[in-house]
């Protein structure tokens, strides 16, 4: 996989095209998180969102203050993911609030119907073409991804996080395959439920596109 085109031919530039960039958000400690008081202002929650995402993803590659990591861990903890990972819905796709958000929806789907994930990744990894569509990164399977995007989420994550965006997005991909695999065989029987379930499918090959897409972005030092 480049960094310059995803798989659907499209170029990152021209995918984000027309989408509102976020500044680089100002480096920030948790002790400043920590001070910040969200309100009703959507530019101050936004900031917010933005320097608390920079925070996380940046947190476990800086070895330099580990008081610091623990603090920010702990400030994610008591608070729980499910309640700071609200803070980044509205976020653009290719920002790093975006690309957290996208990371806390495929956990906790995952972790939700896990059976069921479980069952279309098994379909997707299976099927003759699936390591051609999910790419040259090794999809990690259900419990590697809930531990890959928990450390990256509570800003213990200490690996390439562009390798780390990609890795999900091959997640991704190999459990849409699943499901349009299921799809097929539902047509007959339930044609109303197998396109549902292709409609689904559709989302989370764009998801990956957008995860691929934002690790482009990373390497080139324009993910904000």
């Amino acid at each position: 996989m480049t960094s310059s085109r995803n798989r659907s031919g499209r170029s990152p530039s021209s995918t984000a095209a027309g989408t509102a960039r976020h500044h680089r958000p100002r480096p920030f400690t948790p002790d400043q998180f920590a001070s910040f008081q969200g309100g009703a202002d959507p530019a101050a929650t936004a900031e917010g969102a933005a320097l608390l995402a920079r925070a996380l993803v940046d947190g476990g590659r800086s070895t330099s203050d580990q008081a610091a990591l623990r603090r920010l861990v702990g400030l994610v903890e008591e608070a729980g993911i499910d309640t700071v990972a609200q803070w980044w819905a509205d976020a653009p796709a290719i920002s790093l609030s975006g690309v957290l958000w996208r990371l806390y929806a495929l956990r906790s789907a995952t972790v939700r119907n896990g059976a069921q994930w479980a069952a279309w990744y098994r379909a997707g990894h299976e099927a003759h073409v699936a390591r051609a569509v999910a790419g040259p990164v090794e999809p990690p399977g259900a419990r590697e991804l809930k531990q890959l995007t928990t450390d990256i989420l509570t800003g213990a994550f200490t690996g390439d996080f562009d390798v780390a965006l990609e890795r999900a997005a091959a997640y991704c991909r190999v459990i849409c395959l699943g499901q349009a695999h299921h799809s097929e065989a539902l047509e007959a029987g339930q044609p109303a439920q197998a396109a549902v379930l292709l409609r689904q499918a559709k989302r989370l090959l764009g998801t990956a596109e957008e995860l691929e897409e934002a690790a482009a972005a990373w390497r080139r030092g324009t993910l904000d």
